[in-house]
């Protein structure tokens, strides 16, 4: 052995008298022995006190336990948090004390082997509410007996703080992607929150602002009685607001809103304040004022189709020897009044050519007969009130060349197309007739003939003109300008 070792022994022999001479002593309440797995603690000669002493400073709740579940010993924070006292505790097994789902994740970090520390989380309802700890085991051995020392966490305000920034997130969330504006106040009507559709509402920032000010709103409905602050003082003492028109004088673009405010309320806790959503009304007061003005429309266009149905209707009596041919007659005209009524109605009253007035007028008359009717270039659009009166025009000259004209004969032909050169004050349709018997002019003037030449004489550009032609009858017809597109 060299001399080196025997220094090495003789040093470690004079620690170890030292520490026998501490041990007999009283010097020394436990030995720490390093272990290749973990180290052990041996409670040596001062007994549990000083273990017991130091469990008890321990800003956490403790406890030393036996293999077998038994509590060697709990300190005051534990037996607090599990409703005992102390002394009730010692000896008895950790599941008879504890909540279950304690009981439960003790058992199993005692699952063996236990090497090194162990921990889980738990919750459990203590005095009514939802409590979290962490609980951590880690092996224990004092003087012969070997155990397991559990701490008990409280984690509740982390866990508490954690689901109250993630409820903000989430809040901040849905308020953000809502499609109204939506604005949170607190209980003195302060702006805490706004997204990004409640920009449209006021200049600025609103935010620190009260909503009064930053949104001052005026109830036509509710005679000058509710402003502003009421919206948020009835929602604050808890009385919800619901679908309220108001309108927003002050707001940079949209002014009319649907307004509905809420109490701002978490679980049980008081009322903190109040949500105030506003739904833009713009598209819906522009549908009504829309539907307003179709509603007017179509009641002065009915007034104007019943008094032109009454005129039919006397100006045919009139014109007729007989119930059979007046009944013939104004059937024929009111019927032809319905299909260019149909024409509009198909087109929501816009977007009505020439063609299609002439194809409906003359399809009774020449349905199942190609090339009877010939038209060209009438692509032209045109306003309700002239489709109408040329449809009149056009149903006369069907009915007149099915009679005696054209179309009462196999080989008859009409063709309708439009003769006016360019830059002209007048756009003229022309109805020629050929390939049917000879006309003359005839000695009676009949109604019919009257609707021709008068039905677009409302206008100055407007009119026609009959010419009984030995080869065919020819009609010109002036629509009037402005009535084309």
């Amino acid at each position: 052995m060299s001399q080196s070792e025997i220094d090495e022994l003789r040093r470690r022999l004079s620690e170890a008298e030292d520490t026998l001479q501490a041990i007999r002593q009283g010097d020394v309440d436990a030995l720490v022995v390093e272990q290749h797995d973990a180290p052990q603690i041996f409670d040596i000669g001062g007994g549990a006190d000083a273990y017991h002493a130091f469990m008890e400073v321990m800003n956490v709740g403790a406890a030393a336990i036996d293999p077998a579940g038994r509590i060697l010993y709990a300190n005051a924070k534990l037996t607090s948090v599990l409703g005992f006292t102390q002394n009730s505790v010692q000896g008895s097994m950790i599941g008879e004390v504890s909540p279950p789902p304690v009981a439960d994740a003790i058992d199993r970090l005692l699952e063996p082997p236990l090497v090194g520390p162990v921990s889980a989380e738990v919750t459990f309802e203590r005095n009514g509410e939802c409590v979290h700890f962490i609980l951590a085991a880690n092996p224990l051995q004092l003087s012969t007996t070997f155990g397991v020392a559990v701490t008990f966490t409280d984690v509740t305000e982390r866990v508490r703080a954690e689901a109250a920034e993630q409820s903000e997130r989430a809040a901040r969330a849905v308020i953000a992607s809502a499609n109204e504006a939506v604005l949170v106040c607190d209980t003195n009507g302060i702006i805490t929150h706004t997204n990004a559709a409640a920009q449209a509402l006021f200049e600025g920032d609103a935010l620190g602002r009260t909503f009064a000010e930053a949104v001052p709103l005026v109830f036509p409905d509710a005679t000058g009685l509710m402003r502003s602050e009421d919206i948020v003082a009835m929602a604050v003492q808890g009385t919800a607001v619901q679908g309220v028109e108001a309108h927003a004088p002050q707001a940079p673009k949209v002014k009319d809103y649907l307004v509905s405010a809420a109490p701002l309320q978490i679980g049980n806790d008081a009322i903190s304040g109040c949500v105030v959503t506003m739904v833009d009304l713009s598209q819906r007061k522009a549908a009504e004022q829309q539907q307003l003005l179709l509603m007017r429309e179509l009641d002065h266009r009915v007034k104007n189709t019943l008094a032109l149905v009454l005129s039919i209707s006397s100006r045919t009596l009139n014109h007729e020897d007989t119930l059979e041919g007046f009944q013939k007659a104004f059937t024929g005209r009111i019927q032809a009044l319905a299909a260019t009524h149909n024409l509009l109605a198909e087109n929501s009253w816009t977007n009505l050519t020439i063609e299609d007035v002439v194809q409906s007028e003359l399809a009774p008359f020449t349905s199942g007969a190609a090339g009877r009717l010939v038209t060209h270039n009438l692509s032209r659009l045109m306003a309700p009130r002239a489709a109408i009166a040329f449809g009149l025009v056009i149903h006369e000259l069907a009915t007149n060349a099915a009679k005696y004209g054209a179309l009462s004969v196999p080989g008859g032909r009409v063709t309708v197309q439009p003769i006016s050169a360019a830059g002209e004050e007048r756009f003229v349709i022309e109805w020629r007739e050929s390939g049917g018997p000879q006309i003359s002019v005839p000695t009676r003037h009949g109604f019919g003939q009257t609707v021709i030449t008068r039905s677009l004489q409302y206008s100055a550009s407007g009119g026609a003109e009959v010419e009984f032609a030995s080869e065919g009858l020819v009609c010109r017809i002036s629509l009037p300008l402005e009535d084309l597109f």
